[in-house]
């Protein structure tokens, strides 16, 4: 006799199997992030179709099969619609799937994490929210994961002389900031360097300690959004490196 788990969840990502499976990736309330195989999920007949998508939220129930957990009852909690009418919403939406999904390992249990996944998609479903500042939710998400799990950049000291960062030019590197003079005095090259304005440190020190209200407020330029891109990405790719 099969045991039945229920669970709520959040579906990262989905993948067609043979002719008419799915595999879900999810991150669950209960057990963390997950592998779910829906069988004949792709029929027409499947009465599962209604309640699990890339991006709902919804409560699952599952049952451990020999090699796949499979999906026995999936009830849709909220599909985000405003992400689903909206491009860039929907970007946005498979980026942070993506980090979750590259950096989170399974079936470990995170009630930060889940929080942390339906308060995210919540802003990016909000329609008051437009143009540049959802650009800043992904940025929000990413440095606020990346430091629950313990990979948090130092921001007020320079990596080197240890000395408080001075608010001006500045360069991050793989692991954090260094100061001008220690960027003078070392020689590393472009390749490991990325100059940044105190104003992009002072974005970056906002969204770690969680004060997104302040974000919205702020009028932040399209050279700083093309600045917080490149030393995300390149601190994304570091971690993955790990």
């Amino acid at each position: 006799m099969f045991l039945h788990y229920r669970t709520k969840s959040f579906v990262l990502k989905k993948e067609d199997r043979g002719e008419a499976d799915q595999i879900f990736t999810v991150f669950s309330e209960e057990f963390g992030k997950l592998e779910i195989l829906g069988k004949g999920i792709r029929k027409i007949s499947s009465k599962l179709r209604a309640g699990i998508d890339i991006f709902y939220l919804n409560e699952i129930e599952f049952i451990q099969g020999k090699t796949h957990k499979i999906l026995t009852d999936a009830i849709l909690m909220n599909k985000f619609e405003e992400i689903r009418r909206d491009i860039k919403r929907t970007e946005i939406a498979y980026k942070i799937a993506e980090i979750v999904d590259s950096l989170v390992g399974g079936e470990e249990k995170d009630d930060e994490i889940w929080e942390m996944i339906i308060k995210t998609f919540k802003k990016l479903n909000n329609s008051k929210i437009k143009n540049e500042k959802l650009e800043i939710i992904y940025f929000y998400f990413f440095w606020n994961l990346s430091t629950l799990l313990g990979y948090q950049p130092e921001l007020y000291r320079c990596l080197f002389c240890q000395k408080k960062l001075k608010l001006e030019r500045l360069f991050f590197t793989k692991e954090g900031v260094i100061c001008n003079f220690c960027q003078k005095k070392l020689k590393l090259g472009r390749e490991i360097l990325i100059g940044i304005t105190p104003d992009v440190i002072k974005i970056l020190r906002i969204i770690l300690k969680k004060d997104f209200d302040l974000l919205l407020k702020l009028r932040i330029e399209k050279e700083k959004i093309n600045l917080l891109k490149k030393i995300t990405n390149s601190y994304y790719l570091n971690i993955l490196k790990q």
